[in-house]
């Protein structure tokens, strides 16, 4: 098998050409689109936009060894105020009732207050999904305050209730400082029972291998940070490592990368599939780039069939499409329909 050339700094992934060509390359794992064809499905269509989903760069404070994103501090790609501000007038028109922002660290962008801000301000929801560490980071230590004030849903990133498994995975004194991140919330009234504001904490495996159940999980994590920290929270969400980006480069570098692959396809679960995001989710990149979703942003699969690649292009005419299109699928996608599915919304059954 054709492996990747990895690049040295950091293990980056040379092209999200070379994945997409790994990945689609391989003839001894099914495609995707035959294995959905046999689930009776012979497309993927959209069932609209509710969703607009945004990564507004690649600016990470932190450099996660899962990071499907490859962010970090040394990266440069950041969304323009220009093409925030056509995000803003796409949610209007579009009357899309969320507004999910994600990166890098997505606080990092200079542009992201004016987002939370004038995206509420249209009667939005808006989801943050947060690192933690970025909170307690100098010059961003008045944010929490800030997302309390616009009620904004945190969705925050913490692989596990165990110090040494987060800092294996997220860096070192990631997990101390995610723990001070999440008592500042906690004071704010994030995560408290019964609060308005909501604090949903992520779990990600930190090897080749599937969720477990996540409401078993969440009592898990419910029982073990409360009786160690005193912390709440409202809801865990369960994701699966997907097979790209920096978890691609360790699992060809671990010699795992076919056996995780038969592990996905092996727990294919086509009840997922009603639920996947990408069939409500319109997802946006740095440069205003259209695609199904953020894995599909990553490998650099753009939209199909809908007459604009770009939200700068974006009219009426093409956002109809756009609510219509089939989504362009992979053999990436079996991660989000493994066992119990997984999505930006955690497990789908």
């Amino acid at each position: 098998m054709a492996r990747l050339t990895l690049l040295r700094s950091g293990s980056r992934l040379a092209d999200p050409k070379q994945q997409v060509q790994l990945l689609e390359g391989d003839e001894r794992i099914p495609g995707f689109p035959s294995v959905l064809l046999s689930s009776g499905y012979d497309s993927l269509p959209a069932t609209g936009i509710s969703v607009l989903q945004i990564n507004v760069g690649k600016v990470c404070n932190q450099t996660c060894t899962h990071c499907h994103v490859d962010a970090g501090p040394d990266r440069q790609e950041s969304m323009s105020a220009e093409v925030a501000d056509a995000c803003l007038r796409l949610l209007q028109r579009g009357k899309i009732s969320t507004l999910d922002i994600t990166g890098g660290a997505p606080e990092m962008n200079p542009g992201f207050r004016r987002l939370v801000s004038g995206a509420r301000a249209l009667g939005c929801r808006v989801i943050d999904r947060c690192n933690l560490t970025i909170l307690v980071t100098a010059g961003f230590t008045d944010l929490p305050e800030f997302l309390a004030e616009h009620q904004v849903d945190i969705v925050a990133s913490l692989p596990c209730y165990l110090e040494a498994n987060v800092d294996r995975q997220r860096g070192d004194r990631v997990f101390q400082r995610s723990l001070e991140a999440l008592r500042r919330l906690n004071a704010l009234g994030y995560g408290l029972p019964d609060a308005e504001l909501r604090l949903t904490l992520v779990y990600n495996p930190t090897g080749a291998s599937l969720p477990p159940s996540q409401p078993q999980l969440e009592q898990a994590y419910r029982r073990e940070l409360r009786s160690r920290y005193g912390i709440e929270f409202t809801q865990l969400f369960t994701i699966t490592n997907m097979p790209i980006s920096r978890f691609l480069a360790e699992l060809l570098e671990s010699g795992r990368y076919e056996s995780y692959m038969r592990k996905l396809v092996d727990a294919f679960n086509p009840a997922t599939i009603d639920g996947l995001m990408c069939r409500s989710m319109l997802s946006v990149d740095w440069r205003g780039q259209f695609f199904d979703c953020d894995f599909n942003q990553m490998l650099n699969l753009g939209v199909a069939g809908c007459g604009v690649t770009n939200i700068l292009d974006c009219d009426d005419q093409s956002l109809d499409a756009l609510r219509h299109r089939s989504i362009v699928t992979g053999r990436h996608c079996f991660g989000c329909t493994a066992g119990a599915g997984s999505s930006c919304s955690g497990s789908l059954s």
